[in-house]
């Protein structure tokens, strides 16, 4: 099977075929060409998509990466980059092993084709000149052979004819041979160029145009090859990165299976968790006597007056003193002992405030060594430098030191005394770290109630210090003495609500109030409906506008 022997006619068509391959060659190459493009903008986006949720350094974001599940997220957006990575790979692979290399053997098929094709042209060209003198010495020799006919007939008729001169005659029959050798030199001519002609022509069918038809045959064929080869390539450079690919979702599923859902739910005990103890019971009040109350185990404080009691109860109808306690709590400044927390949250912060305290203590211990050290050296090489010169440094960070640990050390007390383990300096002590004997349940049914809302339910906002600075100041002067809360806007009741705790405030569907405080997160929103009347409803029963320019409102988008 062979282009030159059974093709030896179809030179143009060949050119047209071998032209059709370069153009599906350059058609792949473009398709390769596009994919890696498609692959780094996939590996792009996947990068970008791993960023966007990554989370923020020192937010609060990043703390709650503390969770297992927080961590395998974290995790899978680690492996993505490596996804995206191998990605990057197959493009740039591709690019050089395949657009590259093709697109450089495409160059040099171009120039191959163009030769060969030249040749066949030359070809071509050179018997079809040979052709060409084949006709003109055919022609001439035709002509001379007619004009030998003519001539001769011509002195056959004069010699014939008895009028005519000798001389005439024998001018004639000259001419004759004239005509007839030029017919024999035509005829050999003629026969030169024929048998010259037949070789070329052989040759050219047979030789020459079957060994450049041969070329351009293996030259397509090549090409071929190589296109076959440059798919498996392509296929291979996929195939590559399967493995890293399948490690990265090995990872990811390894990631998954870390996730320790009891691990989560200790962390956030540990987050959360106040160190309070659940409230007691509330002992019953006798409310049919008819003389003044004397003042209960569970009421306020068990120094009160039986005066400042009734006062309390008689002014704070429709309030309740705990909520009106935090909103002062939560506006004041956080405590350098972190007394307005619960004693757990109390006690991790304490806890790492004196590791960062220690931390800067090594810091600083280590750079008094480096110094001292340094100033051997001196005192051993004087020519190095002048140790006096490092006394002023030296002594400034012995300084610092003693500072961090007199720091230490009154954080540390405080830990000690939230943890228990040294006693008590004095009731207020207690009270403002959080501590509570067993031998004042006035005390600890008083910050039960604080951490109860309305309905009854823990309110974990509860400031401890605020509870116990409250217990500790005259109250009833405090409460006699506070000016009414500002409205900062108002509110419609979408629903009936009846309001049968302390604190509580009943309204009817449709009735419009003003709001003097939003929620604070624990489903409750402050209202008052006159002077005499405020109190709480729950914030799923009303909708409410606050006024923007108010101070203490927010805007919710």
């Amino acid at each position: 099977m062979s282009w030159g022997t059974e093709l030896w006619d179809q030179f143009d068509n060949l050119e047209k075929h071998t032209q059709w391959g370069i153009d599906i060659l350059e058609k792949y190459i473009k398709f390769v060409k596009e994919r890696t493009e498609i692959e780094l903008s996939y590996a792009k986006q996947l990068r970008n998509l791993a960023k966007k949720y990554q989370p923020k350094k020192n937010s609060k974001e990043e703390e709650e990466y503390r969770y297992t599940a927080c961590k395998a997220f974290l995790s899978t957006l680690n492996e993505m980059n490596d996804y995206a990575g191998q990605h990057e790979v197959i493009s740039e692979n591709m690019t050089s092993n395949i657009t590259v290399e093709l697109a450089r053997y495409v160059q040099e098929l171009k120039q191959e084709r163009k030769s060969y094709f030249h040749d066949g042209r030359k070809a071509q060209q050179h018997i079809e000149i040979c052709w060409k003198q084949l006709e003109s010495s055919k022609r001439r020799f035709e002509r001379d052979c007619k004009e030998a006919d003519r001539a001769q007939q011509y002195f056959e008729k004069m010699d014939a004819d008895i009028n005519v001169t000798k001389a005439d005659v024998e001018k004639a029959r000259q001419q004759a041979q004239v005509r007839h050798q030029m017919a024999e030199d035509s005829k050999a001519d003629y026969s030169s160029i024929l048998q010259k002609f037949n070789h070329e022509q052989h040759e050219y069918y047979h030789t020459h145009i079957p060994n450049i038809f041969q070329k351009i045959q293996e030259m397509e064929e090549r090409r071929i090859v190589r296109i076959g080869e440059s798919m498996k390539t392509y296929a291979e450079v996929d195939r590559q990165v399967i493995p890293i690919i399948g490690k990265c979702l090995d990872e990811i599923v390894k990631a998954a299976e870390s996730i320790d859902q009891k691990n989560d739910s200790q962390l956030v005990i540990e987050a959360y968790k106040s160190g309070f103890e659940p409230p007691g019971d509330i002992e019953f009040e006798d409310y049919t006597q008819p003389m003044k109350r004397t003042v209960s185990d569970n009421s306020l404080s068990n120094s009160r007056e039986g005066k400042s009691e009734l006062k309390f109860g008689g002014k704070s109808k429709g309030k309740l003193w705990p909520f009106i306690k935090k909103n002062k709590v939560l506006m004041g400044a956080t405590p350098e002992d972190f007394s307005n927390l619960p004693p757990e949250q109390r006690r991790k912060k304490l806890q790492q405030k004196v590791d960062e305290l220690n931390k800067e203590i090594q810091k600083e211990m280590d750079q008094r060594d480096a110094i001292t050290k340094m100033k051997d050296v001196y005192l051993k090489n004087p020519q190095m430098g002048d140790p006096a010169s490092l006394d002023h440094k030296l002594a400034e960070v012995s300084q610092n030191i003693e500072k961090l640990r007199l720091e230490a050390q009154k954080f540390e007390a405080w830990l000690a005394e939230v943890e228990g383990r040294l006693p008590a300096r004095s009731e207020q002590g207690r009270r403002q770290s959080g501590m509570f004997d067993a031998q004042n349940p006035a005390t600890v049914n008083s910050c039960a109630q604080d951490r109860e809302s309305p309905d009854g339910s823990y309110t974990e906002e509860q400031s401890q210090e605020g509870e116990v600075k409250v217990l500790a100041t005259d109250f009833d002067d405090e409460f006699d003495e506070e000016e009414p809360l500002p409205a900062i806007g108002t509110c419609k009741a979408l629903y009936t609500f009846e309001g049968q705790n302390e604190g509580t405030v009943s309204v009817v569907e449709g009735e419009t109030l003003y709001v003097i405080e939003e929620d604070k997160g624990d489903g409750w929103t402050r209202i008052r409906r006159n002077e005499d009347e405020e109190g709480y409803v729950p914030t799923s029963y009303v909708e409410v506008y606050l006024d923007k320019n108010a101070k203490g409102a927010k805007t919710y988008i």
